[in-house]
């Protein structure tokens, strides 16, 4: 863990109305894994015990589409502190995102990933070149540049709204899955899609992996929990833990009945991958992204 994250302090103050969770960074104190496990495990029993008396906190939240690769972009701010975080935002689709975070007045303090994508390039460079501000991160385990490389229990903070960090290996070693528990909702990358998943076929996929990284690190949240996708090709926008262990056509099988359909799906290999990787694992900044296209360009007349 770099830079901003850390593990965390709680104290819950509030009325019946609104409950907050007060923390402080307190990198300093948890020095072992053992420690930090340990406030993780407290941090969560005191979201747990006051989810049934509190009132969720309100967030500016925005879901934003781009049509070509069918990736959807969250933008999440705290409407007090104005501090704000998009996660999966692309390339093409930046001048948007800095036009939102102008006009709502927001600080954008991260620009997240939630793995290193294959069908779109990153717009972390180019964010964090308009707004300076702006820090980008990603899974550590991913190997890809950012600013903050976050690890399984890490938590973000944007003003009052923390972010707990899930590792969801299996569509790649890298993907991680975003929980906001205060306001029931995660957002699961392409790991779990809606009535789906992601492929397993390339990029250290592992079908047993994702199997397994769904079911304890997702479907294992409350069932009322909505799931935002990375993607979705039906016009769908969320799903539910409840919807998708009830009705996934894939994650309600067995895991050997599982591995078995994703290793026969014979899905076509992405259009934008010989781009999107490279670019991707250097934070997607426009000038080797323009190199890499240049390159593969060439190659393809020569």
């Amino acid at each position: 863990m770099t830079k901003t994250t850390a593990s965390l302090q709680e104290t819950w103050t509030g009325n019946k109305s609104c409950q907050r969770l007060q923390h402080t960074a307190l990198c300093s104190k948890f020095k072992t894994r053992r420690s930090h496990q340990a406030a993780l495990r407290q941090f969560r029993r005191t979201l747990a015990m006051s989810s049934s008396s509190s009132s969720s906190l309100a967030v500016i939240f925005r879901q934003m589409f781009e049509s070509v690769s069918c990736t959807y972009t969250y933008l999440l701010g705290d409407p007090e502190t104005k501090e704000a975080i998009l996660i999966d935002p692309v390339y093409e689709k930046v001048d948007r995102d800095v036009q939102i975070v102008t006009d709502l007045g927001l600080n954008l303090i991260y620009a997240a990933n939630t793995h290193v994508h294959a069908d779109h390039v990153t717009g972390t460079g180019q964010l964090k070149k308009r707004l300076p501000q702006c820090e980008s991160v990603i899974s550590a385990v991913s190997k890809a540049e950012a600013d903050v490389q976050v690890v399984h229990g890490d938590v973000l903070r944007v003003g009052n709204v923390c972010i707990e960090v899930r590792s969801t290996p299996g569509h790649t070693d890298g993907c991680v899955t975003y929980v906001c528990h205060e306001q029931d909702v995660a957002f699961t990358g392409d790991a779990l899609l809606i009535r789906g998943c992601g492929r397993t076929d390339f990029q250290q996929g592992d079908a047993a992996k994702l199997y397994d990284s769904v079911h304890q690190q997702i479907l294992s949240l409350p069932s009322h929990t909505k799931l935002y996708p990375a993607h979705d090709y039906k016009g769908l926008c969320v799903t539910t833990v409840a919807e998708e262990k009830s009705f996934n056509p894939r994650l309600t099988r067995t895991k050997q009945e599982f591995i078995e359909i994703m290793n026969n799906l014979n899905l076509a290999y992405p259009k934008q991958i010989d781009v999107a990787v490279p670019s991707n694992m250097v934070c997607g900044y426009q000038e080797i992204v323009e190199e890499i296209r240049r390159s593969r360009d060439n190659g393809k007349t020569n």
